[in-house]
């Protein structure tokens, strides 16, 4: 990491108990900088799975579970998207996350809903 680096985005998650540990790790390293979450809202059953084989992370077995009961329905996923990432906002910004990164992929609805549903914008 730079030295002068004035905070840290992560990669994404889908358990906000990876980014807990993460932060408390780098604490113990002496990382000093705000530790920005990295969200991606779900916008298919196939992205989540595609993103995090990618990037090594997981889908915890609650998201797979509701994944599965979407897989025919993009509407429903779409939904599921901003619903599952709404509820894992709220839990980062009761930890007192320094703000949130949205990973959008240009695609702005589900991001526009997450904010509404956060009372973030009106």
């Amino acid at each position: 990491m730079d030295a002068g680096a004035d905070a840290v985005i992560t990669q994404l998650f889908f358990d906000n108990d990876d980014y807990y540990r993460y932060v408390e790790d780098v604490r113990r390293l002496g990382v000093t900088v705000p530790i920005v979450p990295g969200v991606l809202p779900v916008q298919s059953t196939a992205q989540p799975r595609r993103f995090t084989a990618m990037c090594g992370s997981k889908i915890p077995s609650r998201l797979e579970t509701l994944l599965v009961k979407v897989e025919s329905d993009p509407a429903a996923a779409l939904q599921l998207g901003v619903d599952y990432a709404t509820e894992q906002c709220e839990g980062l910004l009761r930890f007192g996350v320094p703000g949130i990164h949205f990973y959008s992929l240009n695609k702005s609805h589900s991001v526009m809903a997450i904010s509404r549903n956060l009372s973030l914008v009106a």
